[in-house]
Formats: structure tokens, sequence, C-alpha cells
């Protein structure tokens, strides 16, 4: 059985006890979180699709722990101006195991 999940602006398929990098959620390792907002549902040839959600189903998970990822480096340059700047980011990321999908 799998799903297909919205958070932070992001869509996943998931399916139960995979672990999956999202935006950052609050909350602290070890509890846990329901996702509301399931696009999809399907199990074998049985698929169900919301419009846009689909009603009465949600995905239960448990925080594995909440890191950052990499560091990405913007850099601004003019050429012949003798001009550059440096920036660097780090996206902030929850780790989820999916512990369950109800439809």
């Amino acid at each position: 059985m799998y799903a297909v999940v919205v958070t932070g602006g992001k869509q996943y398929r998931v399916e139960q006890g995979t672990k999956v990098r999202v935006e950052k959620l609050s909350g602290e390792a070890g509890s846990t979180v329901t996702l509301d907002q399931v696009l999809m549902v399907g199990d074998g040839s049985d698929i169900k699709v919301g419009t846009p959600n689909v009603d009465g189903a949600s995905v239960t998970a448990e925080i594995v722990g909440q890191g950052r990822g990499k560091k990405v480096e913007i850099i601004k340059f003019r050429r012949r101006k003798h001009h550059m700047k440096r920036q660097g980011h780090r996206q902030a990321y929850t780790e989820l195991k999916i512990t369950g999908i109800s439809a």
C-alpha cells in the first residue's frame, strides 16, 4: 500500500516502513505526526484519487530526527567589475519513518 502526501509544499510517495526527508516539521525525535493532506492512496489495482484530498485518509509517521542538509553555495559575480558576493545556505529537514496508512 502506498500514498501520495503533501507537506511543506512538496508531494511525496510513501509506503509503510520507509523513511523520507521532508521540510522541517515541529516535534522531537520519537514523537508521532499525522499527515492529513493525502492526494492518492493505492493498494495494488485499487486506487483512490482525491479531489484534491482523499476523504478520511491519513498517514501516520514517527519523527526519526531533525537535521540540516548539505551546504548550497550562492555566488554572485560581475565580470571585470571586481565584484563577487558569496552566500551559503543549509536547508533544515525532518526525517520521518512511515508507520501507517489509513484510507
